[in-house]
């Protein structure tokens, strides 16, 4: 073991005599010296301080030492610090050293300090402690002190069981607490271990100067560079860690419900498996179910069907529902269908996914009754999940050409294996404890009365839910405490895709069943997946179940608690399971092979299992109880606590009736009988020890209108419990550990964000500062959480999850460290991000899943009925005598608000705060008990209760009286609040402040009418009492309330509140900065769980001081010992800073904030542009007809001129007003400013239409151009501006201002040449390249295609194909390559930071080359990236650009100059996150500001044409009328909602704009949800009174109105005067015909000659070669072009045209101009707000109607997919198998035909003749199949159209994709026809057939991919072999035959010229097959038949038998005859 020991010698040059001490601090660990008294100029204290340590001492760790002044009464003021690096010590060892401290400011004072350190490991010291050196006890002299040794020394006493080191370390900490013990038994000032108070609030801003002095100081010897600055920064930039804003949210935001919306696409299965079968998908969420349709005897239909599922659930409800999908075969009306497969995901795995969804992924099915089986299939989906306001990124939906890769593709979360394996999951549940009533006693005794026994009133049994199934215990009849030992058994996938396990005690009752209480098990926190993971397990472990109130009543209104929604307020039942997992081997025979949930039972676990069973302690004490709601009435109030069912009053414990006497069950009869306050007195080493749960009844005194307080004052109330629970605290203290950390960094991060947020200096460090604490945290986790390993009860799960956790958190702290290398002032955000993801991991490895005890509950009681509640983990509030491992809530006084039981808590109820205590709270084993009271504030007596006994010394005190006392002065200094919520109808509101403090409250005056109050008040409180010790209020003051109320005629109404700190001055302390006076801050003002504005304000707290000999005789007064004189400054208030008087007469009696913190200000000026007010709403049913503008800011202001008359033209005559005002210097103060709309009426009323307040002023503010940078646009751009002119030098380096074109070769001063190849193409064929190219290059290139061969068989496309749609879908590939380009560049820069990390450790050469490297890999990344677009070979073509969002979002909502503001009116909505702000506007305000400092520069109002009228907005259009012509394009919609029964929606466009509207209801696309429109409108209309245009999906219905699906709405005057140049696109090359003839009215050059003349800009000049100057860039580009005819001509437009495809490079003016572009658009249905309910795609084209008319618009009409006929000639067939036993013979044949038809038309199939009789599987046909189909070319998809049922009003158009299935046949005719093979060939990539049959494999279709593959569309005639395959029992692909085809295609025209019959039939007929004798039917021919089957074989033995027939004949006629013939002969006749 080894140890530091610092000897601290003397501390020399003091100032002043008096007591001082020392504090010495090392790894988080202080301690004191003794108290050197009454020293002069040294003190010595010649003192040893010893920390032992687990792990090596590290360089830059930090030793403190600080000196403060000893104060009996104040607290310890410092006097100064000396801090030192042990690196030296860490090399060395051994140092001896005397240095100066530094104080305050970190400059040096006189005072220094002598000590010596040693470093060594120990040998022989380990357990021998010598108590003088560690001990801060003062001197035993005068005998005052008194120590009972095990008192001292109870560190030990429960660590025996341990090795000598562990004790050892865990009872450092235990000496410490023993310490202070001494002092508080003075009950004087204590010494506190509190932080460094001096530091606190210590501005993080150093001087680097002053760094440097002060890392050379630290460094002692050293020299100076060997000291890391940031390791001193971390050190003296301590800001305040107690936060001004504490963090408290009132409403419960769980359990309340959400809208959802859940999208699933069904697209395809593949590789079913089963023969010839029908199947259909159902998709199940939940409850609801849906189907797609059936395709027939296929194993790959493809359905493309989309279902929307919408639920309004709480979350974690809507993330434990389970999507199942699953495929059945042959479902249909009578019958249910046989199930293929399934595959189930929980909701929240999709959730968490990126962007919520799945997108185009195979889920893999398996079938749940047979889990040896393997993968049944895959079904191809998209899956999403939409909450409120999430909006999804769909990836562009095109055609989808990308082969599919199952297996990369497959539908599971990051992480999760392909193979995943069948597990069983173990739910074991043991017993259950503490149930509560479920019957009424009525009903017992009624039972009793009959039957005459008395029983437990409930019947529980356990139910498990998990993965969609759920399993249930038996029934244990009349249990409180009910034993079941029984385990439920699921088979389930391994990893599940399902979070969580739920289970729930229910009541088993006759009528319905209730729940009593539910756990949910999370599976991510009892496994872990990494390397050194484990499989989930837990316990066995008691879980502890919350939920409603006890009391049983029929209807209970918190059921929903009960089941697991919201949080429980009571605590309900504890349940002892454990659950385990175990991976099967699907191989062993012996395996039960269905996934059904069974039931076994588990043997009887031993009560030790679980942990000892220990004595708890509860102490509380209620210090004060203010803001009690009114509403709960003046009956007097008490307060209970209970923990578990213990200290429960009226509905506590229910005893078991039968006493059943367990043999161990002992002490809980104790427990349950202890509760009930029983008389059998239990003979404790107390005494008598009851427990007293709740505070005696008190009525309630007024404070204000809305809450009461209890009159506590000096006497407080405590109670105390004593409870049983197994000891598992070692969970708890690990938990708490992590948690503290956790604060710790968030604390920290909150700091980093707010510096950046208010722009204060060195982020930076704080960050460092943050992430040297998270390390230091994570090393002491490490060292203190491996004790107690051999403790009773620890589970499987304890130990994993403590490897795990140190193991995070050693690698966080490693990762910490070496992040904090890193932080530059640049990254500081990267940074913050990535320290975000340890806070989120650190909060969930906290999170303990195997509870121990119980949480705690606060009721506050009022006439016995329970009002409401606070709930606090057990784990906030437990001891231990380690500090890190004590709840951050133990033995401190906390601020806790009761708030409303389970629903009432929601909406306004929940808003109120219904009580405010301040409250002490103390958990621990009753063995520690002495140390309950060591964290209460001091100063106080106890109060025993009356009874008298023994041991009474030893009772803990039913209430504590407070004889010291501190007065202090409270100042609220209110300055402002903005954007806070409106509540009254006008959209205003007319707030005041009230703010609470203890039991005062007062409140600011009431400002009408606005949203943004300047209040600027000052609110005083005077004598304020708060108990307890100065120095501990310093450090944690209590909490003031600030509510903002609406101040209405009658009641005021709550707008929101919030929380704050006061800063706090003791007397002792000046009055000066840096912490006084205190700055304004902003505080987030909480209207539940939504934002309702800001308060900016600053609170301050001062001690106002006493009189000296008041104090001495107090102290007489309670300690009968004689106190010296004590010394305190001069009395009075005199010490307090002056108020200042009110200044402002007309304000009354109202102090204003004071000069030392209200802003300092200065001059501004605030221009207003108006334009215009649009779409306004009626007011009180009358149209607004004459509206003003009223502009106010800081009181000033400014009136647009009047509209005369809004109907006829919206805009202000006069645009530009301006008004001066005085603002405060920091921006990030500056108040808001109100736009308001009036209506003046007749008789001078003005009635208000609407407001608008502007937040924040910063957009707006003007700052002069900066004149040395040239006026260019950002100074990237001119340095490459700079390198270019280097003529000819080296290749720029890229710049990311400039766009990937312009990496260019320079040459001479061209500036921007186009890319590689220039942008004209030649119109006739593509084919030929472009006219500049040399020849060279163009046989290059045909050469190169040779090569490529068979890759490259496309051929370029005839340009009479292309069209409009050829572009699109080409712009829709390079979408898509953007994003895949994106997204690996993405990847790229952070594995390049990964690099610079490594270079940047390595030292500075290395980053030089570094960066030298980093930039070629730009140059060639760039390059590369220009390439890309190339790299595909694909054809030519003109691209656009596809947009996925709206063109708002990407050119800032085109706000450059002209700004919209919404009006709003009308109150604000209740809901979430204002989603109903849209009801409440009732117009817009088009216009703009500007701010700008007077006074203003000369330079600018010098300028050339510069209108003083006009003020800063030069050369604005002017705002009168305009007619512009607005064309609109609407390509498709995708993803539509479905509005029909049947999932599906008859889409139609609907087009408004002004008072005209388009409806195209007759051109409705039936059943289609991806409709492609494809369609123009032309609507004329006149800016502004009509400029906004809506576009609406409509749903068509044949009877009743047509339904809205979505609609989106454009602002297009904002467009229209945008200088983007919105009003038409530009396209990227220029050319007068064909299907990309330019489309604007004005040609490029014209337009260029006007933006330059607007610009004021030179030029544009063309030169010769090709080159064009504008401004000083020069562009180059081709100069010709062709017309229609071929013929070629000069022009200057291909010039033109580069120029304004380059403007952003322009200095000064260039923007970039909108190119021509198709835009995506959601569309929004307003009754379901905020959810997308598919998306469109369109453009808009705007022509003013004073230019030159536009042409005809772009036919953009939907491709007519081409007729076509695919002719299918089946010639052989070969080796199909023989399925059928011959008759006769036995022999085995097969009577072969072949099936055939194109997907999607099954009904359409075609068979050949049957070949009877095959012997060999060889069968001849020569039999044609003829399919006629549509085929669109461009997205390879069949198009079919057909009538979804008889009922269909018409017909459906699908999409399919081209697949031919062929299927070989076995012909029976008494039964059904059996299946032999099938193959499926795609018709655009098949494999080639197989010259012959012997060439044909399986391995064409098993290597498919990697085969060459050829399309029909293209090769226009194929023949050859192709396989049939099947799959066998045991799923394998097995060859069932070879036929051989020709395949032709062949378009319609040509069709009907060369016509063909089918089968063998004219015109065309094939020959007749030559099929051997042997095929034919053998009763249609029975003499053929004969002939060939029998007298074939059976010959020899017919001529046999017939010869013996014969003879037998003979014989027998010779018999016959002979008789007569003897006769005959014998007669003579």
């Amino acid at each position: 073991m080894m140890a530091l020991m610092v000897h601290l010698k003397t501390v020399a040059h003091l100032r002043g005599k008096g007591d001082k001490i020392a504090k010495v601090t090392f790894r988080g660990l202080s301690f004191y010296s003794r108290v050197a008294e009454n020293c002069e100029e040294v003190a010595h204290f010649n003192e040893t301080f010893r920390w032992p340590i687990a792990s090596k001492l590290d360089g830059n760790e930090m030793l403190e030492i600080q000196v403060y002044n000893y104060s009996k009464v104040f607290s310890n003021r410092l006097i100064g610090t000396f801090c030192m690096v042990l690196q030296k010590v860490a090399e060395e060892g051994h140092l001896e050293l005397t240095d100066t401290l530094t104080d305050d400011n970190n400059t040096s004072i006189k005072t220094n300090v002598t000590i010596e350190i040693r470093y060594q490991p120990m040998d022989g010291m380990v357990g021998v402690w010598s108590d003088g050196d560690f001990l801060d006890v003062p001197d035993d002299r005068d005998g005052t002190f008194s120590f009972e040794t095990d008192s001292l020394l109870s560190g030990q006493s429960h660590g025996s069981g341990t090795s000598p080191g562990r004790s050892l370390h865990g009872s450092i900490p235990t000496f410490r607490k023993a310490g202070k013990g001494v002092f508080s038994a003075m009950k004087l000032g204590k010494i506190k271990s509190s932080r460094d108070d001096h530091k606190k609030d210590e501005p993080a801003v150093l001087d680097m100067e002053d760094l440097d002095k002060k890392a050379m100081r630290l460094a002692g010897m050293l020299e100076p560079d060997t000291i890391s600055l940031a390791s001193v920064t971390a050190v003296t930039t301590d800001v305040s860690n107690k936060r001004s804003k504490p963090d408290i949210k009132m409403e419960p935001s769980s359990g309340r419900p959400v809208d959802y919306q859940i999208s699933i696409t069904v697209i395809e299965a593949r590789q079913l498996i089963g023969l010839n079968m029908d199947p259909v998908v159902c998709v199940e969420i939940g409850d609801d179910k849906k189907y797609t349709s059936m395709k027939e005897s296929t194993n790959c239909p493809y359905y493309n069907e989309y279902f929307v599922f919408d639920f309004h659930v709480p979350p974690h409800v809507m993330f434990d529902k389970i999507i199942k999908l699953s495929v059945i075969h042959s479902k249909n009306l009578l019958r249910s269908g046989t199930l293929v497969g399934t595959f189930k995901m929980d909701v929240g795995t999709v959730y968490f996914q990126p962007e919520h969804q799945f997108y185009h992924k195979w889920a893999i099915l398996s079938d749940p009754d047979d889990i040896t089986a393997g993968s049944k299939g895959y079904i191809k989906c998209d899956i999403a999940v939409v909450g409120k306001g999430d909006n999804i990124k769909t990836p562009h939906k095109a055609n989808e050409t990308d082969e599919d890769d199952i297996e990369g593709n497959l539908l599971l979360p990051e992480g999760i294996p392909a193979e995943r394996q069948w597990a069983r999951f173990y739910v074991k549940i043991f017993r259950a404890e503490g149930l509560p009533k479920m019957n009424t006693s009525i009903m017992a005794n009624v039972k009793k009365a009959f039957i005459g026994e008395n029983r437990d009133l409930v019947d529980p049994y356990v139910q498990v839910h998990f993965a969609g199934q759920k399993g249930k215990t038996s029934v244990q009849k009349s249990s409180y405490e009910p034993i079941w030992n029984e385990q439920i058994i699921f088979t389930e996938l391994f990893p599940p895709l399902c979070k969580r396990i739920k289970v729930q005690i229910r009541d088993s009752d006759k009528v319905n069943d209730v729940a009593i209480g539910t756990h949910f098990i999370d599976l991510r926190k009892i496994s872990n997946d990494g390397d050194k993971g484990f499989l989930p397990t837990m316990g066995p472990a008691w879980v502890n179940m919350y939920g409603s109130t006890r009391q049983y009543t029929l209807m209970d209104e918190h059921q929903d608690l009960n089941d697991g929604l919201g949080e429980g307020v009571s605590f309900r039942a504890r349940l002892l399971l454990s659950v385990a997992v175990e991976i099967l081997d699907t191989t062993s025979p012996e395996i039960f092979s269905s996934t059904e949930v069974h039931v076994e039972s588990v043997s009887n676990i031993s009560e030790s299992a679980t942990g000892k069973i220990e004595e708890f302690f509860v102490f509380g004490s209620f210090l004060e109880a203010t803001m009690i709601d009114r509403k709960t009435g003046d009956k007097p109030i008490s307060f209970e606590i209970t923990i578990g069912n213990y200290g429960n009053q009226i509905d506590g414990v229910s005893k078991p009736s039968s006493k059943k006497k367990k043999k161990d069950g002992e002490n809980e009869e104790e427990e349950s009988e202890l509760i009930q306050n029983s008389s059998e007195d239990e003979a404790d080493e107390d005494g008598d020890l009851v427990s007293v749960s709740s505070t005696p009844p008190m009525k309630p005194v007024i404070t204000d209108r809305n809450y009461f307080h209890l009159p506590y004052f000096e006497k407080k109330p405590c109670i105390y419990i004593k409870s049983w629970w197994q000891d598992q605290r070692r969970r708890l203290y690990n938990s708490n550990m992590m948690d503290k950390i956790a604060d710790k960094l968030e604390e920290g991060l909150n700091d980093v964000q707010e510096i950046i947020k208010t722009e204060k200096a060195f982020p930076e460090r704080r960050l460092r500062g943050v992430l040297e604490e998270l390390s230091v945290g994570c090393s002491r986790f490490v060292c203190l959480a491996n004790k107690d390993v051999n403790q009773a009860g620890r589970t499987k799960l304890d130990r994993e999850r403590l490897k795990s956790c140190m193991r995070e958190m050693d690698s966080m702290g490693q990762q910490a460290k070496q992040i904090r290398t890193q932080v530059k002032k640049n990254t500081v955000r990267d940074k913050l991000k990535l320290v975000q993801n340890f806070l989120q991991k650190l909060r969930f490895l906290a999170d303990e899943p195997q509870h121990s005890i119980p949480d705690v509950f606060i009721w506050m009681m009022n006439n016995n009925k329970r009002i409401a509640y606070a709930r606090i983990p057990s784990k906030d509030i437990l001891y231990s005598i380690v500090d890190e491992e004590t709840g951050k809530d133990c033995g401190k006084v906390k601020a806790v608000f009761l708030k409303l039981p389970g629903k009432k808590g929601f909406g306004p109820a929940g808003w109120t705060v219904q009580a405010k205590l301040e409250l002490y709270l103390w958990l621990g084993l009753n063995k520690q008990r002495k140390d309950f009271l060591c964290g209460l504030p001091n100063g106080f007596e106890e109060i025993k209760a009356t009874k008298t006994g023994p041991g009474l010394h030893s009772m803990p005190p039913v209430g504590l009286v407070y004889d010291m006392k501190q007065v202090f002065q409270l100042r609220a200094h209110m300055y402002q609040a903005r954007s806070l919520f409106a509540a009254d109808s006008s959209g205003l509101s007319d707030p005041f402040a009230r703010v609470f403090f203890s039991t005062h409250s007062q409140v600011t005056e009431v400002l009408s009418e606005t949203l943004c109050p300047t209040w600027d008040q000052l609110l005083v409180f005077d004598d304020v009492e708060l108990f307890g010790e100065a120095s501990e209020l310093r450090d944690d003051p209590p909490i003031i309330v600030v509510e903002i109320y609406d101040q209405d005629t009658g009641k005021a109404e709550f707008i929101g509140r919030t929380f704050a700190k006061p800063t706090i001055k003791m007397c002792d302390e000046h009055y000066a900065p840096p912490r006084f006076p205190p700055q304004l801050e902003y505080f987030q003002i909480y209207r539940g769980n939504c934002t309702a504005g800001e308060l900016l304000a600053a609170f301050e707290l001062l001690q106002i001081p006493f009189d000296a000999e008041e104090i001495r005789r107090a102290l007489i007064a309670v300690h009968n010992f004689a106190v010296p004189q004590i010394k305190i400054g001069q009395g009075g208030r005199a010490d307090l800073p002056p108020l200042e008087g009110p200044t402002d007469s007309e304000r009354g009696p109202i102090l204003p904030v004071p000069l030392g913190i209200r802003p300092v200000l200065s001059r501004y000026r605030i221009e207003v542009l108006f334009w215009g007010l649009r779409d306004l709403k009626r007011i009180n049913l009358a149209q607004v007809d004459r509206p003003r503008v009223d502009i106010e800011c800081a009181g000033r202001g400014v009136q647009s001129a009047l509209i005369q008359n809004y109907k006829k033209n919206p805009n202000f005559s006069t645009l530009v007003k301006w008004f001066e005002v005085d603002l405060p210097e920091n921006e990030l103060l500056h108040p808001p400013l109100n736009i308001r709309v009036v209506d003046c009426r007749a008789f001078g009323r003005y009635i208000l239409v609407g407001s608008h307040a502007v937040s924040s002023l910063r957009r707006f503010i003007y700052s002069a151009p900066d004149k040395t940078s040239n006026n260019w646009a950002t100074a990237a751009k001119l340095m490459n501006g700079y390198m270019v002119l280097t003529n000819g030098g080296p290749q720029p380096r890229s710049s990311p201002s400039l766009s990937p074109r312009s990496f260019s070769r320079p040459t001479g001063d061209i500036v921007v040449n186009m890319d590689g190849d220039p942008p004209v193409r030649k119109m006739d064929t593509v084919v030929k390249l472009d006219a500049i190219v040399e020849e060279s290059d163009k046989d290059k290139k045909k050469k190169k295609k040779k090569k490529k061969g068979g890759m490259e068989e496309e051929d370029e496309p005839d340009e009479s194909v292309l069209d409009w749609w050829s572009k699109y879908f080409a712009s829709i590939e390079t979408l898509k390559e953007i994003l895949r380009a994106q997204e690996a560049a993405q990847a790229e820069a952070e594995e390049r930071e990964d690099i610079e990390i490594a270079a940047e450790t390595a030292g500075s050469k290395t980053k030089e080359r570094g960066k030298e490297k980093k930039n070629s890999k730009d140059k060639r990344k760039g390059q590369a990236a220009d390439g890309s677009e190339r790299r595909p070979v694909k054809a030519k073509v003109d691209e656009l650009v596809v947009y996925n969002k709206e063109l708002e979002s990407e050119y800032g909502n085109f706000e450059d100059w002209l700004h919209t503001f919404n009006l709003y009116r009308g109150k604000a909505g209740e809901d979430d996150e204002h989603a109903l702000d849209d009801d409440r506007i009732v117009g817009r305000f088009k216009g703009s500001l500007c701010i700008y400092k007077l006074p203003v520069s000369e330079e600018i109002t010098r300028e050339a044409g510069f209108d003083p009228n006009m003020g800063m907005f030069q050369s604005i259009p002017h705002n009168d009328p305009v007619n512009v012509l607005v064309r609109v394009y609407v390509v498709r919609a995708t993803d539509l909602h479905p509005a029909d029964i049947n999932g599906k929606a008859d889409p139609y466009v609907v087009i408004k704009l002004g008072k005209s509207e388009v409806k195209d209801k007759e051109n409705y696309i039936s059943k289609q949800l991806n409709p492609v429109f494809g369609k123009s409108f032309d609507i004329e209309a006149t800016f502004p009174m009509e400029s906004m245009l809506t576009v609406s999906v409509y749903d068509w219905d044949l009877v009743g109105t047509d339904d809205l699906i979505g609609e989106t709405k454009i602002d297009l005057e904002n467009r229209f005067y945008s200088k983007f140049r919105v009003t038409c696109g530009i396209s990227s090359s220029y050319s007068v015909h064909g299907y990309n003839s330019w489309r604007d009215p004005m040609k490029p050059s014209q337009i260029l000659a006007k933006l330059c003349k607007d610009g004021k800009i030179d030029g544009p000049h063309y030169g010769p070669g090709g080159k064009v100057k504008v401004a000083n860039r020069i562009f180059t580009a081709p100069t010709e072009i062709e017309d229609e005819n071929g013929l070629k001509k000069q022009t200057e437009e291909h010039l033109a045209l580069t120029v304004l495809n380059h403007w952003e490079e322009i200095p000064r003016v260039g923007c970039k101009l909108v190119p021509e572009h198709v835009e995506t658009r959601p569309l929004l249905n307003p009754d379901k707000p905020g959810i997308e309910q598919g998306r469109i795609e369109m453009w808009v084209d705007m022509f003013p109607m004073d230019m030159p008319a536009p042409g005809p618009a772009i036919d953009i009409s939907p491709r007519k997919p081409k007729r076509y006929e695919l002719r299918v000639i089946i010639w052989n067939t070969d080796e199909v198998i023989l399925e059928d036993d011959d008759y006769f013979t036995g022999e085995k044949s097969s009577d072969i035909f072949v099936r055939g038809w194109l997907k999607g038309q099954q009904e359409d199939k075609q068979d050949t003749d049957v070949h009877y009789h095959s012997l060999t599987g060889e069968g001849n046909f020569n039999w044609r199949f003829v399919f006629p189909f549509d085929y669109l070319m461009a997205e390879e998809k069949i198009v079919i159209s057909k009538k979804e049922s008889m009922f269909s009003w018409d017909e459906t158009e699908y999409k399919i994709p081209p697949r031919l299935t062929l299927q070989v046949w076995d012909a029976d005719h008494f039964s059904a026809d059996d299946f032999l093979g099938a193959i499926e060939l795609d018709l655009n990539r098949f494999p080639r057939g197989a010259k012959t049959a012997k060439q044909c494999t399986l391995d064409m279709i098993r290597n498919e991919q990697d085969l060459p593959t050829i399309s029909i569309f293209k090769q226009k005639r194929v023949k050859g072999w192709w396989p049939f395959v099947a799959r066998n029992e045991n799923d394998e692909m097995e060859l069932t035959g070879k036929v051989e085809a020709e395949l032709h295609l062949v378009t319609a025209e040509e069709a009907e010229k060369s016509p063909v019959g089918l089968g063998r039939n004219e015109p065309d007929p094939l020959e007749k097959p030559n099929r051997p004798d042997t095929s034919l039917m053998w009763f249609l021919t029975p003499l053929k038949s004969i002939r060939y089957f029998i007298w074939h074989n059976y010959r020899w033995l017919i001529l046999k038998v017939l010869g013996l027939i014969l003879l037998l004949l003979m014989l027998g006629l010779f018999l016959y005859s002979i008789p007569g013939y003897l006769v005959k002969k014998m007669l003579g006749a």
